[in-house]
């Protein structure tokens, strides 16, 4: 069930309204990760995420100001969404949740040498994931390997 807007002015609950249901922040995950940035490449997620939900997801991301969309050069019928920059601010709470996740979940399979470089100076890394991002790459290649900007 989708929460209701404007519930009050308290800024936990504004930022809840905006992100705070199952898919926004791992559309937002998948962008800054994986550098997903079209409808179709989001749908192949691990998490599944059903195309009518992907679809309202995505426009409300777009209506919030947390993603921009364009038309591809290649195929003008193919939507890409990119971070603005109210999504790029996001990220140090992004990264924040998945070092909880990192800690707890003994399972994770995140990458050993980013999450070791988080914790050594998690300052550092959150300020070279956002120029990462806003230059339009992705935090870890189609290999796996972490972007060279991200762990020095």
């Amino acid at each position: 069930m989708k929460r209701a807007r404007g519930k009050s002015h308290c800024a936990v609950n504004f930022a809840l309204e905006t992100i705070g249901d199952s898919w926004s922040l791992l559309i937002v995950r998948d962008i800054v990760f994986d550098g997903k940035h079209t409808f179709t490449e989001f749908l192949t997620s691990t998490e599944k995420i059903s195309s009518n939900i992907l679809t309202d997801r995505l426009v409300q991301l777009e209506q919030d100001g947390i993603l921009s969309k364009s038309l591809t050069a290649s195929d003008r019928r193919v939507v890409y969404y990119t971070l603005t920059q109210k999504g790029i601010d996001l990220l140090p709470v992004l990264l924040a949740l998945a070092a909880w996740g990192f800690r707890h979940d003994p399972l994770t399979n995140a990458s050993p040498e980013f999450v070791t470089a988080y914790f050594h100076d998690p300052t550092t890394v959150t300020a070279a994931v956002q120029a990462v991002v806003a230059s339009g790459e992705a935090v870890f290649s189609s290999n796996g390997m972490v972007h060279p900007n991200v762990i020095k």
